[in-house]
C-alpha cells in the first residue's frame, strides 16, 4: 500500500469518516456529537486540535490528532498524541508509525520538549520510542497507561 499523511483541512470531505472512526473506536452510544465537535474544531485554523489523515489514494486508512488535552485527570501534561486509529484492512502496513511521525514532527516544530499519550494497551507504543511513565485514570475511573515521548 502506498499512502500519504495529510492535514484533515486538506481533505475535509473525509471529516465524517474520521468522526465515525473515533466514535466507534473510542466512544459510546451518546458520544458521536462529542467526536464530531473535535473533528470540526480541527478544520478551523486554530492551533489545537490538529487532525491528520492517512490516505491510500483517496481512501482514508487512518487518523490521529494533536490535542491540548486527552486525559482529563492529567491536565498538567501537554500536548497529547490522541485518537490514533487505523482501519483494520490497513493495519500492519506502517500507517500507525507514519501517523505518529506527523504528530511528533508538528509538536517538535512548535517547540514542545515532550509529547504524551494514554492507552489501555501495553507493549505497543514502546516499539515506536514511547516511554511508559505510569498509570492514570480515564473518566470516570478506568485505569490507563501513560506514555511520554521526548522530542
Amino acid at each position: 500500500m502506498t499512502f500519504q499523511v495529510v492535514d484533515l483541512r486538506a481533505a475535509p470531505q473525509h471529516a465524517a469518516r474520521v468522526t465515525d472512526w473515533l466514535w466507534q473506536a473510542f466512544g459510546n452510544r451518546e458520544s458521536r456529537d462529542f467526536f464530531a465537535s473535535i473533528v470540526d474544531a480541527s478544520l478551523r485554523n486554530g492551533d489545537y486540535p490538529v487532525t491528520w489523515l492517512a490516505l491510500d489514494g483517496d481512501r482514508p486508512v487512518g487518523t490521529v490528532g494533536l490535542w491540548r488535552c486527552d486525559l482529563i485527570s492529567r491536565q498538567d501534561l501537554f500536548p497529547w498524541l490522541a485518537a490514533l486509529y487505523v482501519d483494520p484492512d490497513a493495519r500492519g502496513q506502517g500507517v500507525s508509525e507514519r501517523l505518529q511521525r506527523a504528530v511528533i514532527a508538528c509538536a517538535r516544530g512548535r517547540g514542545h520538549q515532550h509529547l504524551y499519550l494514554y492507552s489501555a494497551c501495553a507493549d505497543y507504543y514502546e516499539r515506536f520510542g514511547w516511554r511508559y511513565i505510569g498509570d492514570g485514570l480515564d473518566y470516570p475511573a478506568t485505569p490507563v497507561r501513560l506514555y511520554q515521548r521526548a522530542l
